[in-house]
């Protein structure tokens, strides 16, 4: 079957998706964000915080770049369209699905800003970062789900049909 890689803004539900997703086609899942606090010991608020936005990246990237995998849904981090290598390894291995989330839903559910692992410079706002990644996430995706006003049984549904049942 291959992989099917989820992409999206931070707090999208590229994970709880992606574990439902994963269980109703009896496949693995990997969720990257805990391949990254795995690899350095640390949560990826207190990578950011004590190490800045270029060496999370480095670390992202490279995690991204090197994933061997087969039979599984892969949720990554909110920032993997930012690496274009990383991106090619993913759609060589992998269909991806980019999770399409309303600002303002996206404003609700990121009300924890400084403690969830998001990458965001100096004076840099969530609608600064979702005009950026949107034409990105679109741009890399083979497949688009609104996931606004879906349970995650409908876009697990929606997913399956546009990835798998075509």
């Amino acid at each position: 079957m291959g992989n099917i890689v989820l992409i999206g803004m931070p707090a999208s539900g590229k994970s709880t998706v992606g574990i439902h997703l994963a269980e109703k086609l009896n496949i693995n899942f990997i969720d990257t964000d805990d391949l990254i606090e795995k690899c350095e010991g640390m949560k990826l608020q207190e990578i950011i915080d004590e190490r800045g936005n270029d060496y999370f990246w480095n670390v992202e990237e490279r995690i991204l770049c090197n994933l061997k995998c087969n039979d599984t849904v892969i949720a990554t981090g909110g920032s993997a369209i930012l690496f274009p290598k990383a991106i090619d390894h993913l759609k060589e291995i992998g269909k991806i699905v980019y999770l399409e989330q309303s600002i303002d839903l996206l404003k609700m559910r990121l009300s924890n800003l400084d403690s969830r692992g998001v990458t965001l410079d100096e004076g840099e706002s969530i609608e600064s970062l979702y005009n950026y990644r949107v034409p990105l996430y679109r741009k890399y995706s083979q497949t688009t789900v609104k996931v606004a006003d879906k349970s995650v049984e409908d876009v697990v549904d929606e997913i399956i049909k546009s990835c798998i049942n075509k």
